[in-house]
């Protein structure tokens, strides 16, 4: 028996140090290298420090800025320790209710606003973490942030349009506006 067992725990201690020790360095130290800004999270920084990641959204409830899609994250929104779906059917009365109560704000903020509400405004993404909106949600919220923040619609829309991102590869995903960009960037202005 002990024949057996020294290859089994040399095996063992041996494979440890390889895949748990060895090459999560290896990788980590090829990651940091090549890929430096996008292995520490992709972090926005404003005034030297960290204001959010272009990766992760965060939640704007104030009416003068951008509204990014729902986060079904708990215990917050927008937990990555969290990362998930709601996983509520289309049928189900939670997901309704919270569909109508998003609805509600997003009609509060802006009364006069009598276009169709894109879908994204309303749902949370498949991880809850989504930091993008798609154009037709960033337009649909331009009056109102025009509005709040003394500024023109022209000017709104513009940098949206700047802040557009274009599909990845050209043909993977659509056009999308990262809402902590846009939002900071409008900070910038007024």
């Amino acid at each position: 028996m002990f024949k057996q067992l020294k290859p089994a725990i040399m095996s063992l201690l041996v494979l440890t140090v390889l895949t748990g020790l060895i090459y999560p360095l290896v990788i980590t130290g090829a990651a940091q290298l090549i890929f430096p800004r996008q292995a520490n999270g992709s972090l926005i920084i404003q005034n030297g420090q960290p204001v959010g990641s272009q990766l992760i959204g965060q939640t704007f409830d104030d009416p003068k800025y951008f509204w990014g899609r729902l986060s079904a994250t708990g215990p917050y929104p927008y937990n990555a320790a969290a990362s998930s779906g709601s996983n509520l059917g289309p049928t189900n009365p939670a997901l309704i209710a919270e569909v109508q109560a998003r609805i509600d704000a997003l009609k509060t903020a802006d009364p006069g606003n009598n276009q169709l509400i894109p879908v994204d405004l309303v749902t949370s993404s498949g991880s809850g973490l989504d930091p993008n909106i798609s154009v037709a949600a960033a337009y649909y919220q331009a009056p109102r942030v025009a509005r709040v923040r003394g500024l023109s619609e022209d000017q709104v829309r513009s940098l949206v349009q700047k802040y557009t991102q274009p599909r990845q590869l050209i043909i993977l995903g659509e056009p999308r506006v990262n809402v902590l960009g846009l939002n900071l960037a409008l900070d910038q202005i007024h």
